[in-house]
């Protein structure tokens, strides 16, 4: 008799559970009150450098604009997978979030089994900004353009090389796409961190690479480094001589290193598309614009359904580029 009344027991504890948790997606009336307590942004780096500063930047804003604390959790390693796979199995309530960017749900699906679906397991919520890739090269080579640099390739196919960030990263693929369509050679020199890379780079030792913007950007200013080329649909105004590639006959490099908002799947859509327009909203202000120029961020605003849109599109871009060069990290 016991065992029977404890079986119903637990039989009603599930179905109260499910109910609220029914309750909470559904009902509008949480939403609207949400946030009503800390809110967690996790930034799947350490602390310093662009991901968390928009992590922090995003995370100020939201505070003053929900009138709820919205505080910053660095959980580094893994290439962001430690902190991916955080989200994924978090309750999709919006009280755990993620700075997602092109390491997590761009770069690392197309070169790695990872344990959770970058797609299926998150809720896209926002888009911040991106910032564009540069093709630079070593100051003291004879390269002024794209049709120099192929050139100069082709003919020193024994010593032209590039270093990276590391196996993997977009300062990898973005130049193994290059290479693709330029039909050159070039020795790829993985780092640990894309520091050690321009040390080689300014020295001479490695002779061209493809950084973000705002970490080159003062070595193209002192001169040590040659810009060539950007990504990205147009010329970016902190180096407006530099052309695109499309300007340079090269399609198909629009792709920009990105920052956005995601949560768990199956977050409730009042309070992804609550928190999509309060981003949306704080990425036009001023303050905070000049806030993420700092790292060459500029705002690109979306709904959830195109920054799904564009998330996807880049994972296919970036598993392409893998598969055609055959590259792996597993």
């Amino acid at each position: 008799m016991n065992s029977i009344i404890n079986k119903l027991q637990l039989k009603y504890i599930k179905f109260f559970l499910v109910i609220s948790v029914g309750f909470v997606v559904l009902n509008p009336t949480f939403a609207a009150e949400y946030p009503t307590k800390i809110v967690k942004i996790i930034a799947p780096v350490s602390p310093g450098g662009g991901v968390d500063l928009v992590a922090r930047t995003i995370a100020d804003s939201l505070t003053r604009s929900l009138g709820q604390s919205f505080i910053v959790d660095n959980q580094s390693g893994g290439g962001g997978i430690i902190a991916s796979q955080t989200i994924a199995r978090a309750t999709p309530d919006g009280y755990t979030l993620m700075l997602s960017y092109v390491g997590t749900h761009g770069t690392n699906p197309a070169v790695r089994k990872l344990p959770y679906d970058a797609i299926k397991d998150f809720t896209p919520i926002a888009m911040v900004g991106g910032t564009p890739n540069v093709l630079a090269v070593y100051a003291g080579l004879p390269i002024k353009n794209l049709k120099e640099f192929i050139a100069y390739a082709v003919s020193h196919p024994d010593t032209m090389s590039f270093g990276s960030a590391g196996p993997g990263t977009l300062t990898h693929l973005a130049m193994e796409q290059f290479k693709i369509q330029g039909n050159f050679p070039s020795t790829h020199v993985p780092y640990r961190g894309i520091g050690p890379a321009f040390t080689d780079t300014l020295g001479g030792q490695t002779l061209s690479m493809f950084p973000g913007l705002a970490a080159a950007l003062p070595h193209i200013k002192s001169g040590k480094l040659r810009a060539i080329a950007v990504t990205g649909t147009k010329r970016h105004p902190l180096i407006p001589d530099v052309p695109t590639f499309k300007e340079s006959g090269f399609d198909g490099f629009d792709g920009v290193q990105w920052y956005g908002i995601s949560g768990p799947a199956k977050l409730p859509v009042a309070i992804r598309d609550k928190l999509n327009a309060e981003i949306n909203k704080a990425i036009q202000n001023p303050e905070l614009k000049e806030r993420l120029s700092a790292e060459a961020i500029s705002p690109m605003p979306m709904s959830p359904d195109q920054y799904a849109q564009y998330i996807k599109d880049d994972i296919d871009r970036w598993t392409k580029v893998a598969k055609d060069r055959k590259i792996s990290l597993d």
